[in-house]
């Protein structure tokens, strides 16, 4: 029997970076999360021990923090395409480059109407995120955001599923819909304004959220799936997972009182997952 190395990467994760960008009335703070992930002609690295197509994690961390002096001054999504065009045309064994970000979000503080110089809130769990992939034959950009905790008190229910003899769910037209969501979406090119459309696609989930009347998480699912691509002709295909946080009307009636949807038991687990893709055809 022959065994073979069918596949092989290596890389740096976790690297992370915070940059001060000084402008000329503001210091804009950023701070990032950087995976590299670098797979081509590695093999014998593997099975002779020769570390001579290696470029060490260690310089990959180094690359992130020196290339982003020049370079991280805008959107992720640009960064990321600098990084994994270095490592692509830099290093001949690599066939292949995968850059991922996530950057925590950060906003001026602001005091009667004006934003302060260099004071920050943090900004919650919420993150953006991108991907970039860039190989010989081109390049794939995927942008999202992930834990973004979105919640609306009504329009929301659940009704007509099945009842078996293990089901104690009780059907309800009226419940408190929550989920933690996260949302990654595929670009058709890698020259746009990734800031710019990041802002529209969140505001388009968002408001489809708030506004669609609900009759399960996966009918939600799709029509905020279905409202960003109808909206942005340069996004290929949306998924999204979207983690059903549940609230569960607690019994009053022990102590002689009526709960009329307004006290509930915040449950963390276990919980429903519901995911989804929306792409064209």
């Amino acid at each position: 029997m022959k065994l073979t190395l069918k596949k092989n990467a290596y890389g740096k994760n976790a690297v992370n970076l915070s940059k001060i960008i000084r402008h000329a009335n503001y210091h804009e703070f950023r701070q990032i999360s950087v995976n590299v992930s670098l797979e081509g002609d590695f093999e014998t690295a593997h099975t002779l021990g020769d570390n001579s197509k290696i470029l060490p994690t260690d310089t990959q961390k180094n690359t992130v923090y020196a290339l982003a002096k020049e370079h991280f001054v805008d959107s992720i999504e640009n960064f990321g395409l600098c990084l994994a065009n270095h490592f692509v045309q830099n290093n001949p064994p690599v066939s292949q480059a995968t850059i991922e970000i996530t950057e925590h979000p950060w906003t001026r503080m602001t005091f009667d109407n004006e934003p302060h110089h260099h004071a920050y809130v943090g900004g919650g769990s919420e993150k953006r995120t991108t991907t970039i992939v860039q190989t010989a034959d081109g390049i794939t950009v995927t942008s999202g955001l992930k834990d973004l905790l979105i919640l609306k008190t009504t329009d929301s229910g659940f009704e007509g599923y099945i009842k078996d003899q293990f089901t104690t769910l009780k059907e309800t037209a009226d419940r408190i819909l929550a989920t933690q969501c996260e949302a990654n979406w595929i670009y058709t090119s890698h020259d746009l304004d990734f800031t710019a459309l990041f802002e529209k696609i969140r505001e388009t989930l968002l408001k489809t959220f708030a506004h669609h009347k609900s009759l399960s998480v996966q009918q939600t699912l799709l029509a905020m799936g279905s409202a960003v691509l109808e909206e942005n002709d340069v996004v290929n295909e949306i998924s999204l997972i979207m983690p059903n946080k549940h609230h569960i009307p607690f019994n009053l009636e022990q102590f002689g009182l009526d709960n009329k949807n307004e006290i509930f038991i915040a449950t963390d687990e276990p919980f429903g997952y519901i995911t989804g893709t929306v792409t064209r055809e």
